[in-house]
């Protein structure tokens, strides 16, 4: 604060102007699917109603969740369907739907309809955000499915972490309601993989216990649960169906191991890997294999070349493209989480090739003194990597850059700045690696635009 300035007092948040409309009904034609959130775009008198439990083309009764009269928009869920799209189905799972779990946004949507309604957003977001149709992007226009073919009705068991929230009343875990903190119990969660449904969490009590996260590796049959306790509360003891290492999370997000291992062994890319205290992997099993082969198919990587893996993690890529590089090439990788350059560090070492650094890409990277590569991959937080990354990483002449990403308005936008520093998409695949939900993952590979 300068010199005899006035304290800053903290304002309350503003109640919403205008009457309040949650709870109205509009009978509306759904629009198309929208970025985010799983809704699709209706329209009621000139406003916006983004409306859940929708599919576009269809005729439904929505149902207002949030806003007022002088809302620019709205939100809704589809309670009654007046006509139906083919791509509708009954939602397999009982808590899903209006009111319910905010965990799966398309229960009620066939498997091939929840990719074409993928397709549909990544198509739009590349327009609107980085002005390339999927031609120009190299991009088939799929979604492409990962895993087996499941039966008509059958909910694929892909999610190695869930995060359960403990009410408070019951001391039962549950999910929390869309956009609420507000829990829905649940009994059995149905895209849990089979090492988070055998741990039997649902069916005990939790008492003290803010969160419960399980984390099953699918590489081994590690099992670990990360507790949140209640302010001032003291952790129950946990007796559950299998041998299970416990965690806990203190008062600042550490998080401590109370008795087992402080981590759990996946296997990806011909390695094992060890992820502590419930760091990032990926959480659907096929999911690791599927990226790394992706990037390396895209990046071609030769003997000898040079590479950066930005935003690295626990070393997944790097160590993939230091079995491609080989003893003649360097990898270095950059990671802000210093558990996890340490998991990197202790996962490739037998790679002398490989170097890993603690830091932000965007604070480390310009000190690294390094003014060209040959390879880049980087795989951003969901909100990308920002134009001023980007300006940075195409000033190093790489010959291919393979992004990975998890959120395709933050891709687009990048690969927009990435067309300013001179490069261009040659090919780009989606996969869809979270069924049931609106996420999935892309792969874009790079070149410099002239080539």
């Amino acid at each position: 604060m300068r010199a005899g300035a006035a304290p800053v007092r903290p304002q309350r948040p503003q109640a919403p102007s205008g009457e309040p409309l949650v709870g109205e009904r509009y009978e509306v034609e759904v629009g198309p699917v929208a970025h985010g959130g799983g809704h699709c775009v209706a329209r009621h008198e000139g406003r916006v109603l983004f409306v859940r439990h929708a599919l576009p083309g269809e005729r439904v009764v929505a149902q207002v969740t949030e806003g007022t009269s002088t809302s620019r928009f709205l939100r809704a869920d589809a309670v009654e369907v007046l006509e139906p799209a083919k791509e509708r189905i009954e939602a397999p799972c009982p808590f899903a739907g209006p009111g319910k779990c905010g965990g799966c946004d398309w229960q009620h949507v066939t498997p091939g309809g929840q990719r074409k309604l993928k397709a549909s957003v990544l198509t739009e977001q590349l327009a609107k955000l980085a002005g390339l149709t999927p031609e120009e992007a190299g991009w088939d226009g799929s979604v492409e499915p990962v895993g087996g073919k499941l039966p008509a009705g059958q909910v694929p068991a892909w999610r190695t972490r869930v995060q359960y929230t403990v009410d408070a009343q019951s001391d039962k875990v549950g999910l929390r309601k869309h956009r609420s903190h507000e829990v829905q119990p649940i009994d059995r969660c149905l895209i849990a993989a089979e090492g988070v449904t055998e741990l039997g969490v649902e069916a005990r009590d939790w008492p003290g216990v803010a969160t419960v996260e399980v984390v099953a590796a699918s590489g081994s049959s590690d099992r670990q649960v990360v507790l949140t306790p209640r302010d001032g509360a003291q952790l129950p003891i946990v007796e559950l169906d299998k041998p299970v290492s416990i965690a806990r999370v203190d008062d600042h997000g550490g998080v401590h191991k109370v008795h087992g291992r402080s981590f759990v062994r996946e296997r990806a890319a011909g390695r094992t890997w060890r992820i502590s205290n419930g760091g990032f992997w990926q959480i659907h099993p096929e999911a690791p294999d599927t990226l790394v082969d992706a990037v390396l198919d895209g990046l071609d990587p030769q003997w000898g070349e040079s590479a950066l893996d930005l935003y690295c993690g626990v070393g997944l890529f790097a160590g993939a493209l230091a079995d491609r590089v080989g003893e003649d090439g360097a990898v270095l990788g950059i990671e802000s989480s210093k558990q996890a350059v340490a998991d990197a560090r202790h996962n490739l070492a037998v790679l002398e090739n490989v170097r890993i650094e603690c830091d932000r890409v965007e604070t480390l990277l310009p000190r690294t003194g390094i003014t060209a590569t040959d390879l880049i991959v980087l795989d951003p937080p969901r909100a990308g990597a920002g134009r001023e990354t980007v300006a940075h990483l195409a000033g190093l002449e790489a010959r291919r850059i393979a992004y990975v990403a998890c959120d395709p308005a933050a891709l687009a936008r990048d690969l927009a700045f990435f067309r300013e520093g001179g490069y261009r998409p040659v090919s780009l695949r989606a996969f869809d690696l979270f069924p049931m939900t609106h996420h999935f993952e892309c792969v874009a590979i790079l070149e410099p635009a002239g080539k």
